[in-house]
C-alpha cells in the first residue's frame, strides 16, 4: 500500500506556552476529565440526596491517589531497575511515566481510607459511583497519549494505520490509543446507562465489577498489538499490562456474583429531602 494512504501524525503535544508555562494536551485532558468527574459525582450526590460536603474531600483523595498511584505503578511495574538506582527521579512526574493499573490501585486504597474516615459506608458504594466518570477520564487521557505520540501499536497495513513522524517512525503503526479510548467510551456509556436507568447502583459492586471486566478485557486484548513499553517484556509470554489486567478481570467477575447474591443495599440519606 502506498505510504501516503496512511495517516501521517506530527501534532505537537504542546498547545501553547507563555514563558516558562507550557500547556500540553495531556495535562489539559487530565484537568477536563477531573472537572467533568466532579460535576458528575455532584449530580449523583444530589440525585441520591447525599451530603454535598463529601465532594471536596473525595476529589482531593482521588486526585492525589491517581497521580501517586499511577507514578508508583510505573516505577514498580515497569522501571524498578532504573528507579532503584535513581530514587530522586521517582518525583519527576513531569518527565512522564504513569501506569493506569497503579492509578486504579491507588484509587482503591484511597477510597478505603475515605470510606472509613468520611462516608462511613462500604468502599463498594463509593467505587460504584466514581467509576462512571473515571472511565471517561481514562478515554481523555488516552487522547492525550495520542497527542504525545506515545503508547502506540505494532506495524500495520490497515488504512487507518498511523505514521508517528514526531518519533521518526517511517511505517504505519496501530493507533492503540484510539482503540483504548473508544473502548473506554463504550464502557462509559454502559455504566452511565446502568447508573441512571437501572437499579444497578443499589447492588454494591455491580458497577465497579462491570468496569473492571470491560476496561481490563479491552486492555488485555489491545496489548497484543501494542509495542512493549519496556525491553524486559519481550521475553514474557504476556506483557506486563496483560498480567496486571488478569486479576482485575477476575475481581470484576467475583464482584458481580457477590452483588447479585447479596441483593440491593440501601443507606439512610445524610441530608433530609427538600420539602416542596
Amino acid at each position: 500500500m502506498d505510504i501516503l494512504a496512511f495517516i501521517h501524525w506530527n501534532v505537537s503535544p504542546e498547545i501553547f506556552s507563555l514563558g516558562p508555562l507550557h500547556v500540553r494536551w495531556y495535562g489539559l485532558m487530565f484537568a477536563v476529565g477531573f472537572l467533568f468527574g466532579y460535576n458528575h459525582v455532584e449530580n449523583m450526590f444530589k440525585h441520591e440526596n447525599d451530603d454535598p460536603k463529601w465532594l471536596e474531600s473525595l476529589f482531593i483523595y482521588l486526585i492525589v491517589a491517581t497521580i501517586v498511584g499511577a507514578r508508583l505503578g510505573h516505577v514498580l511495574f515497569y522501571g524498578w531497575d532504573y528507579y532503584s538506582q535513581h530514587p530522586i527521579e521517582i518525583l519527576y512526574v513531569w518527565q512522564g511515566g504513569l501506569a493506569s493499573h497503579g492509578g486504579v490501585l491507588g484509587i482503591i486504597i484511597a477510597m478505603i481510607i475515605w470510606s472509613i474516615k468520611v462516608s462511613k459506608r462500604s468502599i463498594l458504594w463509593v467505587l460504584d459511583r466514581i467509576v462512571v466518570p473515571s472511565i471517561l477520564v481514562g478515554a481523555l487521557i488516552r487522547f492525550g497519549n495520542l497527542m504525545n505520540s506515545e503508547i502506540y501499536g505494532v506495524q500495520t497495513s490497515l488504512p487507518w494505520g498511523v505514521i508517528f513522524e514526531r518519533n521518526h517512525e517511517t511505517v504505519a503503526k496501530h493507533p492503540t490509543q484510539i482503540y483504548e479510548s473508544l473502548s473506554y467510551l463504550l464502557t462509559f456509556g454502559v455504566l452511565l446507562y446502568m447508573y441512571w436507568k437501572t437499579k444497578a447502583k443499589d447492588y454494591q459492586g455491580m458497577l465497579v465489577g462491570v468496569f473492571f471486566i470491560m476496561v481490563f478485557t479491552a486492555r488485555f486484548l489491545v496489548e497484543f498489538i501494542k509495542e512493549d513499553q519496556e525491553a524486559f517484556e519481550a521475553t514474557m509470554s504476556l506483557n506486563m499490562g496483560q498480567w496486571l489486567s488478569i486479576p482485575f478481570i477476575l475481581t470484576g467477575i467475583a464482584l458481580i456474583i457477590f452483588s447479585i447474591r447479596k441483593g440491593p443495599v440501601f443507606y439512610q440519606n445524610k441530608i433530609s429531602p427538600v420539602k416542596k
